[in-house]
């Protein structure tokens, strides 16, 4: 089996992981190379495995672009991501986290996220390009 590490993003990781996102039909238009600062990325030696970003708020978090590539997906690649975001959001001091998601309701729900209302929302992910364009 292939160690897969999760690390912090970096600038360089940019086009990777936008590689990444566009290929899992995930929206990267309102993403930019600072944005990385906020990501953290699951690598395997040189490669890219896997990639999750952090849109931070006041008290809530925006969990965004969870995406793992194929080869990766059976090796617990996401779970590590979601568990490694969700301490990285503790340590930030946020209360919560919010997700927007077509169709990866069910993955979401076996690790404890649960359907709410969009107008539930707080404001500031409502104001979100994520949230209100794409």
């Amino acid at each position: 089996m292939t160690r897969i590490d999760i690390r912090p993003a970096r600038g360089a990781d940019f086009g990777a992981v936008t590689s990444l996102l566009r290929d899992a039909g995930l929206p990267v238009e309102d993403l930019s190379e600072a944005c990385m600062a906020d990501f953290l990325v699951a690598s395997s030696g040189s490669s890219l495995a896997g990639a999750i970003g952090l849109e931070a708020f006041s008290q809530a978090g925006l969990l965004r672009s969870l995406v793992v590539d194929p080869d990766s997906r059976t090796a617990g690649t996401g779970r590590r991501l979601v568990a490694a975001l969700e301490a990285h959001a503790r340590r930030r001091g946020l209360a919560e986290l919010w997700l927007l998601t077509i169709d990866a309701d069910r993955y979401f729900a076996q690790l404890g996220y649960r359907a709410r209302q969009r107008q539930d929302a707080p404001q500031a992910i409502r104001e979100t390009a994520e949230f209100s364009q794409l």
